[in-house]
């Protein structure tokens, strides 16, 4: 039997976990000050007037107002000089305000006004009124065809990603820390659930453990995204659209994440109820050797895409593939990772970025056997001076996943 797999139950197990949360402490508002004022540095370099943050996760990083997107345009204005300005229906001004980490100005719209032409009103009344206006990239397209439609010629339009993204992809120590957190709490759960396996649990079952573990250990709220696959089913990346019982030999494969204090875990973990086979140890042995590969591409200056390559390189010579082909990997080699659980930069082939200090991100190559199994490890690094570390504990082997042999 796979040491660390089965032998206990979900009531035992959620009892034994105690919350996390106030061990790092959440982003302050000092951090977000220094963020705005980094965002203006390149605002000057670029030549942008101002920043529109739409409710997405670029408006928590900069103001940590967590809203969201809905028919309705929400956001704030950063300005190169001047205060940040929330944007929002008047109806929500009050609650806006009860939300703000940050003291900042708020202006309501009516539902029967124009969002688009208060927002241009607020930049003249910032002395805005011309120049270069970043839109939010993840901006809805109503919004960011309004913004411009209600601005007209009077300003240059262009993308948030060359000062939001390129801020965000750059950790600091702080959020390094956080996302540290997040990562190994939600392994020590991803160890617990598969001490709740047994014969003819269901991925359902197993689902709830999770978002409850994650619950009491403390997260944000439950998790973000909860995948369990059993047997075959495992060869779907991204699962499949009905639940699963276990049973002997059943190839196991859970991806799951939640948020502390906004920024997200993200771990896959692949292992065998029962036995491994030789084939089953072949194929998991496969992937292991993928993602050492690619940790081993990682370092300042090595381009992104180097990461996929070294990674899919060692499924190739294994005789899956080629490329994204399948049987093989069939998706990047990895992702970052930080308030959004896929965010830049992007592991894929052909991605010229070149790895920065700060950077995190997940290797996590997958092969996808479809009719007989799929495994994926999914961890996390981050780009020092001197190369890449790990972020938390990787699998071990597909005898000891969770490397409890070893610690004995």
């Amino acid at each position: 039997m796979t040491i660390g797999v089965g032998g206990s139950t979900a009531e035992t197990e959620l009892a034994a976990i105690t919350s996390m949360r106030d061990q790092v402490p959440p982003i302050e508002a000092e951090e977000f000050a220094r963020r705005v004022a980094a965002a203006r540095v390149l605002m000057e370099e670029q030549g942008v007037e101002a920043m529109w943050l739409d409710g997405t996760t670029n408006l928590a990083y900069f103001t940590g107002l967590r809203h969201g997107q809905s028919e309705r345009m929400v956001g704030a204005i950063l300005p190169r000089r001047g205060e940040i300005t929330f944007i929002c229906p008047a109806f929500e001004a009050e609650r806006i305000k009860a939300m703000q980490p940050i003291s900042a100005p708020v202006r309501g719209w009516e539902e029967d006004e124009d969002p688009f032409a208060l927002m241009v009103e607020t930049l003249r009344e910032m002395q805005v009124t011309s120049g270069g206006i970043a839109i939010d990239d993840h901006a809805q397209f109503f919004t960011a065809h309004g913004i411009q439609a209600a601005g007209g010629s009077d300003y240059r339009y262009g993308r948030s990603a060359p000062i939001a993204s390129f801020l965000r992809q750059r950790k600091t120590e702080h959020e390094i820390a956080l996302i540290t957190k997040a990562m190994k709490a939600t392994v020590a759960i991803q160890a617990a659930a598969a001490r709740t396996l047994r014969e003819g649990i269901t991925t359902k079952e197993v689902q709830a453990f999770i978002d409850a573990a994650h619950r009491k250990a403390g997260f944000d709220g439950g998790c973000a995204f909860n995948i369990v696959l059993f047997g075959e089913a495992s060869a779907y990346p991204h699962g499949v659209p009905y639940a699963q019982t276990l049973k002997q030999g059943d190839m196991v494969l859970i991806d799951c994440g939640a948020s502390l204090h906004n920024y997200r875990s993200d771990i896959t973990r692949s292992y065998v109820f029962g036995t491994p086979t030789e084939r089953q140890r072949f194929l998991w042995d496969t992937v292991k050797a993928s993602q050492a590969a690619g940790f081993a591409a990682a370092r300042p200056g090595v381009a992104c895409g180097a990461l996929d390559d070294a990674a899919r390189a060692g499924i190739v010579a294994a005789c899956f593939g080629p490329g994204f082909a399948t049987p093989g990997l069939p998706h990047r080699g990895g992702h970052g990772v930080g308030i959004d659980g896929h965010e830049e930069p992007y592991f894929v082939k052909g991605n010229a970025l070149p790895l920065d200090v700060g950077m995190c991100g997940a290797i996590e190559p997958t092969l996808a056997v479809y009719g007989e199994c799929g495994i994926r490890l999914e961890d996390h690094i981050h780009i020092t001076e001197r190369g890449a570390a790990w972020l938390h504990e990787q699998s071990l082997s597909v005898d000891d996943p969770f490397a409890l042999e070893a610690g004995r």
